[in-house]
Protein backbone atom coordinates (compact mmCIF):
# COMPACT_ATOMS: atom_id res chain seq x y z
CA UNK A 1 0.00 0.00 0.00
CA UNK A 2 1.33 3.18 -0.81
CA UNK A 3 1.15 5.43 2.11
CA UNK A 4 0.90 9.64 1.17
CA UNK A 5 3.50 11.63 1.70
CA UNK A 6 2.85 13.85 5.49
CA UNK A 7 4.16 17.26 5.57
CA UNK A 8 7.20 15.94 8.04
CA UNK A 9 8.11 13.45 6.15
CA UNK A 10 8.91 16.05 2.98
CA UNK A 11 10.77 18.00 5.10
CA UNK A 12 13.29 15.34 5.26
CA UNK A 13 13.43 15.18 1.82
CA UNK A 14 16.38 15.84 -0.46
CA UNK A 15 14.63 18.50 -2.45
CA UNK A 16 15.58 21.21 -4.77
CA UNK A 17 15.06 25.30 -5.37
CA UNK A 18 15.51 26.66 -8.76
CA UNK A 19 12.96 29.83 -8.55
CA UNK A 20 13.19 31.54 -4.47
CA UNK A 21 14.06 35.49 -4.30
CA UNK A 22 16.42 36.63 -1.61
CA UNK A 23 14.19 39.94 -0.88
CA UNK A 24 11.35 37.52 -0.80
CA UNK A 25 12.52 35.33 2.01
CA UNK A 26 13.62 37.33 4.93
CA UNK A 27 11.98 36.32 8.38
CA UNK A 28 10.30 39.38 9.99
CA UNK A 29 11.93 38.97 12.79
CA UNK A 30 15.15 40.12 10.70
CA UNK A 31 13.33 42.54 9.22
CA UNK A 32 12.79 44.63 12.20
CA UNK A 33 15.80 44.14 13.74
CA UNK A 34 17.60 45.48 10.93
CA UNK A 35 14.74 48.09 10.80
CA UNK A 36 15.87 49.39 13.99
CA UNK A 37 19.43 49.23 12.55
CA UNK A 38 19.41 51.21 9.48
CA UNK A 39 16.35 54.05 11.05
CA UNK A 40 14.22 52.77 8.53
CA UNK A 41 10.91 53.53 9.62
CA UNK A 42 8.66 52.11 6.81
CA UNK A 43 7.48 49.35 8.46
CA UNK A 44 3.80 48.85 8.44
CA UNK A 45 3.72 46.73 12.15
CA UNK A 46 6.77 46.60 14.24
CA UNK A 47 6.54 43.19 15.84
CA UNK A 48 7.47 40.04 13.73
CA UNK A 49 4.33 38.70 13.94
CA UNK A 50 2.40 41.45 13.04
CA UNK A 51 4.97 42.13 10.13
CA UNK A 52 4.89 38.53 8.80
CA UNK A 53 0.73 38.53 9.13
CA UNK A 54 1.04 42.53 7.22
CA UNK A 55 3.18 40.67 4.42
CA UNK A 56 0.70 37.84 4.08
CA UNK A 57 -2.56 39.52 3.48
CA UNK A 58 -1.03 42.16 1.50
CA UNK A 59 0.53 39.93 -1.25
CA UNK A 60 -2.84 38.10 -1.54
CA UNK A 61 -4.63 41.12 -3.92
CA UNK A 62 -4.56 38.76 -7.15
CA UNK A 63 -2.79 41.49 -8.82
CA UNK A 64 1.17 41.06 -9.60
CA UNK A 65 1.50 44.77 -9.29
CA UNK A 66 0.12 44.76 -6.05
CA UNK A 67 1.87 41.88 -4.55
CA UNK A 68 5.33 43.34 -6.23
CA UNK A 69 4.41 46.33 -4.36
CA UNK A 70 5.45 44.31 -0.71
CA UNK A 71 9.30 44.25 -1.82
CA UNK A 72 9.67 48.04 -1.17
CA UNK A 73 9.86 47.21 2.88
CA UNK A 74 12.37 44.06 2.05
CA UNK A 75 14.46 46.14 0.08
CA UNK A 76 14.72 49.47 2.30
CA UNK A 77 16.50 47.19 4.69
CA UNK A 78 18.97 45.18 2.49
CA UNK A 79 21.45 48.30 1.72
CA UNK A 80 24.08 47.41 3.33
CA UNK A 81 26.40 44.29 2.94
CA UNK A 82 26.31 43.52 6.96
CA UNK A 83 22.38 43.05 6.13
CA UNK A 84 22.86 41.58 2.51
CA UNK A 85 25.22 39.16 4.37
CA UNK A 86 22.91 38.12 6.96
CA UNK A 87 19.74 37.80 4.61
CA UNK A 88 21.82 35.32 2.50
CA UNK A 89 23.10 33.42 5.23
CA UNK A 90 19.82 33.29 6.84
CA UNK A 91 18.30 31.98 3.66
CA UNK A 92 20.91 29.04 3.61
CA UNK A 93 20.20 28.15 6.64
CA UNK A 94 16.27 27.93 6.65
CA UNK A 95 16.19 26.29 2.85
CA UNK A 96 18.88 23.61 4.88
CA UNK A 97 16.44 23.31 7.63
CA UNK A 98 13.27 22.55 5.11
CA UNK A 99 15.63 19.68 3.61
CA UNK A 100 17.01 21.35 0.03
CA UNK A 101 20.22 20.45 -0.87
CA UNK A 102 20.44 22.72 -3.82
CA UNK A 103 19.15 26.07 -4.22
CA UNK A 104 19.25 28.87 -6.87
CA UNK A 105 18.39 32.36 -5.00
CA UNK A 106 17.67 35.36 -7.20
CA UNK A 107 18.49 39.20 -6.38
CA UNK A 108 18.25 41.94 -8.37
CA UNK A 109 21.99 44.12 -7.37
CA UNK A 110 20.43 47.38 -8.83
CA UNK A 111 17.93 47.16 -5.84
CA UNK A 112 20.42 47.34 -3.14
CA UNK A 113 22.38 50.18 -4.02
CA UNK A 114 20.59 53.46 -3.13
CA UNK A 115 22.75 54.09 -0.04
CA UNK A 116 26.24 53.70 -2.33
CA UNK A 117 27.30 50.23 -2.76
CA UNK A 118 28.71 49.32 -6.30
CA UNK A 119 26.69 46.46 -7.78
CA UNK A 120 30.04 44.49 -7.37
CA UNK A 121 30.17 45.15 -3.17
CA UNK A 122 26.12 43.80 -3.66
CA UNK A 123 26.93 40.59 -5.55
CA UNK A 124 30.21 39.81 -3.07
CA UNK A 125 28.40 40.33 0.07
CA UNK A 126 25.40 37.91 -1.18
CA UNK A 127 27.86 35.69 -2.42
CA UNK A 128 29.97 35.84 1.60
CA UNK A 129 26.24 35.11 2.92
CA UNK A 130 25.43 32.05 1.06
CA UNK A 131 29.17 30.70 0.99
CA UNK A 132 29.05 30.79 5.22
CA UNK A 133 25.60 29.23 4.88
CA UNK A 134 26.34 26.61 2.76
CA UNK A 135 29.26 25.66 4.62
CA UNK A 136 27.54 25.53 7.51
CA UNK A 137 24.47 23.91 6.81
CA UNK A 138 25.00 21.22 4.29
CA UNK A 139 23.34 23.04 1.14
CA UNK A 140 24.79 24.21 -1.94
CA UNK A 141 22.95 27.93 -3.04
CA UNK A 142 24.12 29.56 -6.15
CA UNK A 143 23.02 33.06 -7.01
CA UNK A 144 20.98 33.99 -10.12
CA UNK A 145 21.31 37.78 -10.44
CA UNK A 146 18.49 39.32 -11.54
CA UNK A 147 17.97 43.07 -14.22
CA UNK A 148 15.03 44.92 -13.42
CA UNK A 149 12.66 44.68 -17.04
CA UNK A 150 11.19 48.51 -16.26
CA UNK A 151 14.86 49.88 -15.96
CA UNK A 152 17.76 50.18 -18.39
CA UNK A 153 20.57 48.34 -16.80
CA UNK A 154 19.93 44.44 -17.97
CA UNK A 155 23.69 44.83 -20.19
CA UNK A 156 25.70 45.37 -16.52
CA UNK A 157 23.87 43.06 -14.48
CA UNK A 158 24.40 40.63 -17.11
CA UNK A 159 28.00 41.57 -17.50
CA UNK A 160 27.67 41.23 -13.66
CA UNK A 161 26.34 37.50 -14.26
CA UNK A 162 29.48 36.72 -16.77
CA UNK A 163 32.03 38.11 -13.91
CA UNK A 164 31.16 36.44 -10.93
CA UNK A 165 30.22 33.24 -12.55
CA UNK A 166 33.46 31.14 -11.37
CA UNK A 167 32.84 32.55 -8.09
CA UNK A 168 28.87 31.35 -6.81
CA UNK A 169 26.41 33.46 -9.38
CA UNK A 170 25.14 30.47 -11.67
CA UNK A 171 22.77 32.33 -14.08
CA UNK A 172 20.65 35.87 -15.14
CA UNK A 173 17.24 36.54 -14.80
CA UNK A 174 14.95 39.38 -15.37
CA UNK A 175 12.07 39.91 -13.30
CA UNK A 176 9.27 42.62 -12.63
CA UNK A 177 5.81 43.75 -13.90
CA UNK A 178 5.51 42.05 -17.25
CA UNK A 179 2.93 43.85 -18.99
CA UNK A 180 4.32 46.55 -21.04
CA UNK A 181 7.99 45.63 -20.26
CA UNK A 182 8.51 42.43 -23.10
CA UNK A 183 11.80 40.42 -22.89
CA UNK A 184 12.84 41.60 -26.01
CA UNK A 185 13.56 45.17 -24.36
CA UNK A 186 16.85 43.53 -23.06
CA UNK A 187 17.41 41.65 -26.73
CA UNK A 188 21.21 42.47 -26.18
CA UNK A 189 21.78 41.24 -22.82
CA UNK A 190 20.82 38.42 -23.68
CA UNK A 191 22.54 38.03 -27.30
CA UNK A 192 26.03 38.90 -25.25
CA UNK A 193 24.98 35.75 -22.13
CA UNK A 194 24.48 33.30 -25.15
CA UNK A 195 27.62 34.37 -26.62
CA UNK A 196 29.28 34.04 -23.27
CA UNK A 197 27.99 30.76 -22.89
CA UNK A 198 25.94 32.00 -20.11
CA UNK A 199 22.83 30.51 -18.19
CA UNK A 200 20.21 32.74 -17.94
CA UNK A 201 16.35 31.68 -17.08
CA UNK A 202 13.57 34.76 -17.87
CA UNK A 203 10.07 35.84 -15.95
CA UNK A 204 7.74 34.87 -18.46
CA UNK A 205 3.94 33.44 -18.54
CA UNK A 206 2.61 34.56 -15.27
CA UNK A 207 1.46 38.58 -15.41
CA UNK A 208 1.37 38.04 -19.40
CA UNK A 209 0.21 35.58 -21.35
CA UNK A 210 1.68 33.39 -24.55
CA UNK A 211 3.25 36.13 -26.33
CA UNK A 212 5.83 36.87 -23.08
CA UNK A 213 6.83 32.98 -23.11
CA UNK A 214 7.36 32.80 -26.72
CA UNK A 215 9.64 36.24 -26.56
CA UNK A 216 11.48 35.10 -23.94
CA UNK A 217 12.32 31.88 -26.08
CA UNK A 218 12.43 32.24 -29.52
CA UNK A 219 13.64 35.74 -30.14
CA UNK A 220 15.91 35.49 -26.06
CA UNK A 221 16.84 32.04 -26.23
CA UNK A 222 15.89 31.53 -22.25
CA UNK A 223 17.67 28.10 -20.78
CA UNK A 224 14.48 28.24 -18.55
CA UNK A 225 10.96 29.79 -17.67
CA UNK A 226 10.24 31.87 -14.86
CA UNK A 227 6.54 30.65 -14.14
CA UNK A 228 5.51 29.97 -17.49
CA UNK A 229 1.81 28.85 -16.23
CA UNK A 230 -0.16 30.70 -18.80
CA UNK A 231 1.33 27.88 -21.41
CA UNK A 232 -1.82 26.78 -20.77
CA UNK A 233 -3.47 29.07 -22.82
CA UNK A 234 -1.98 26.85 -25.69
CA UNK A 235 -3.63 23.60 -24.68
CA UNK A 236 -6.89 23.40 -25.74
CA UNK A 237 -9.62 20.19 -24.53
CA UNK A 238 -8.04 20.26 -21.66
CA UNK A 239 -10.65 17.87 -19.97
CA UNK A 240 -10.34 15.72 -22.77
CA UNK A 241 -8.13 12.67 -22.64
CA UNK A 242 -6.09 13.71 -24.89
CA UNK A 243 -5.66 17.73 -24.82
CA UNK A 244 -4.68 19.27 -27.97
CA UNK A 245 -1.25 21.17 -27.93
CA UNK A 246 -0.81 24.42 -29.89
CA UNK A 247 2.56 25.28 -31.41
CA UNK A 248 4.44 26.71 -28.85
CA UNK A 249 3.06 24.63 -25.91
CA UNK A 250 4.14 21.56 -28.10
CA UNK A 251 7.79 23.11 -28.52
CA UNK A 252 8.56 23.77 -24.85
CA UNK A 253 7.78 20.26 -24.00
CA UNK A 254 9.34 19.14 -27.21
CA UNK A 255 12.23 20.55 -25.98
CA UNK A 256 12.25 20.30 -22.36
CA UNK A 257 12.33 23.49 -21.70
CA UNK A 258 11.80 24.29 -17.46
CA UNK A 259 8.88 25.00 -16.07
CA UNK A 260 9.63 26.89 -12.80
CA UNK A 261 6.11 26.53 -11.02
CA UNK A 262 5.53 28.40 -8.25
CA UNK A 263 1.81 27.52 -7.20
CA UNK A 264 1.23 29.68 -3.78
CA UNK A 265 2.28 32.52 -5.28
CA UNK A 266 0.20 32.05 -8.67
CA UNK A 267 -2.84 32.04 -6.69
CA UNK A 268 -1.75 35.42 -4.99
CA UNK A 269 -1.01 37.24 -8.17
CA UNK A 270 -3.83 35.88 -9.74
CA UNK A 271 -2.38 33.37 -12.30
CA UNK A 272 -4.48 30.26 -10.92
CA UNK A 273 -7.79 30.24 -8.69
CA UNK A 274 -6.44 27.48 -6.72
CA UNK A 275 -3.92 24.36 -5.90
CA UNK A 276 -6.71 22.11 -7.36
CA UNK A 277 -6.90 23.89 -10.12
CA UNK A 278 -3.31 25.00 -10.94
CA UNK A 279 -2.59 23.91 -14.57
CA UNK A 280 0.55 22.18 -13.11
CA UNK A 281 -1.64 19.21 -12.66
CA UNK A 282 -2.26 19.04 -16.36
CA UNK A 283 1.24 20.16 -17.58
CA UNK A 284 2.61 17.56 -14.98
CA UNK A 285 0.01 14.63 -16.80
CA UNK A 286 1.20 15.89 -19.94
CA UNK A 287 5.10 15.14 -19.57
CA UNK A 288 6.20 18.69 -19.34
CA UNK A 289 9.37 19.48 -17.49
CA UNK A 290 7.75 21.13 -14.57
CA UNK A 291 9.43 21.58 -11.47
CA UNK A 292 8.04 23.25 -7.90
CA UNK A 293 9.29 26.38 -6.43
CA UNK A 294 8.31 28.94 -3.82
CA UNK A 295 8.58 32.51 -5.85
CA UNK A 296 8.65 34.52 -1.88
CA UNK A 297 8.58 32.35 1.33
CA UNK A 298 7.65 35.32 3.26
CA UNK A 299 4.98 36.54 0.81
CA UNK A 300 3.42 33.34 0.47
CA UNK A 301 4.22 32.29 3.86
CA UNK A 302 5.50 28.92 2.73
CA UNK A 303 8.05 26.61 1.81
CA UNK A 304 8.91 24.19 -0.49
CA UNK A 305 8.10 21.25 1.49
CA UNK A 306 4.48 23.34 1.98
CA UNK A 307 4.27 23.26 -1.95
CA UNK A 308 4.70 19.49 -1.90
CA UNK A 309 2.25 19.00 0.77
CA UNK A 310 -0.27 21.17 -0.89
CA UNK A 311 0.60 19.57 -4.16
CA UNK A 312 -0.21 15.88 -2.41
CA UNK A 313 -3.19 16.86 -1.10
CA UNK A 314 -4.77 18.41 -4.40
CA UNK A 315 -3.61 15.53 -6.50
CA UNK A 316 -2.50 12.68 -4.33
CA UNK A 317 0.53 12.40 -5.29
CA UNK A 318 3.20 10.27 -3.91
CA UNK A 319 6.73 9.62 -3.49
CA UNK A 320 7.57 8.77 -7.35
CA UNK A 321 6.02 11.92 -8.07
CA UNK A 322 7.65 14.16 -5.52
CA UNK A 323 10.66 12.47 -6.74
CA UNK A 324 9.95 13.02 -10.44
CA UNK A 325 9.66 17.07 -9.73
CA UNK A 326 12.84 17.08 -7.81
CA UNK A 327 14.84 15.14 -10.66
CA UNK A 328 13.38 17.27 -12.90
CA UNK A 329 14.48 20.44 -10.88
CA UNK A 330 18.19 18.74 -10.42
CA UNK A 331 18.46 18.64 -14.25
CA UNK A 332 17.47 21.65 -15.42
CA UNK A 333 19.60 23.25 -12.65
CA UNK A 334 22.77 25.82 -13.78
CA UNK A 335 25.35 23.93 -12.11
CA UNK A 336 27.87 21.57 -13.76
CA UNK A 337 26.19 18.27 -15.38
CA UNK A 338 28.62 16.02 -13.20
CA UNK A 339 27.61 17.92 -9.92
CA UNK A 340 23.85 17.27 -11.47
CA UNK A 341 24.23 13.96 -11.91
CA UNK A 342 25.97 13.43 -8.08
CA UNK A 343 23.38 15.10 -6.62
CA UNK A 344 20.56 13.22 -8.40
CA UNK A 345 22.45 9.72 -7.87
CA UNK A 346 23.91 10.15 -4.85
CA UNK A 347 21.22 12.34 -2.97
CA UNK A 348 18.21 12.42 -4.53
CA UNK A 349 17.23 9.10 -5.76
CA UNK A 350 17.97 7.47 -2.56
CA UNK A 351 16.76 9.71 -0.23
CA UNK A 352 13.71 9.56 -1.80
CA UNK A 353 13.71 5.62 -1.78
CA UNK A 354 14.22 5.57 1.77
CA UNK A 355 11.39 7.95 2.55
CA UNK A 356 9.15 5.55 0.52
CA UNK A 357 10.72 2.47 2.29
CA UNK A 358 10.06 3.90 5.91
CA UNK A 359 5.88 5.30 4.65
CA UNK A 360 5.61 1.67 3.27
CA UNK A 361 6.18 -0.02 6.64
CA UNK A 362 4.15 2.64 9.13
Amino acid sequence: MTTKPALDQIRQAPKVLLHDHLDGGLRAATIVELAAETGYEGLPAGDPEGLATWFAEASDSGSLERYLETFSHTVAVMQTQDALRRVAYECAEDLAADGIVYAEVRYAPELHTRTGLSLDQVVEAVLDGFAAGSREHGIRVGSLVTAMRHQARSMEIAELAVRYRDLGVVGFDIAGAEAGYPPTRHLDAFEYLQRENAHFTIHAGEGFGLPSIWQAIQWCGADRLGHGVRIIDDITERDSERPRLGRLAAYVRDKRIPLEMCPSSNIQTGAAKSIAEHPIGLLKRLGFRVTVNTDNRLMSRTSLSEEFAKLVEAFGYDWDDLRWFTVNAMKSAFVGFDERLELINGVIKPGFEQLKWRSARL
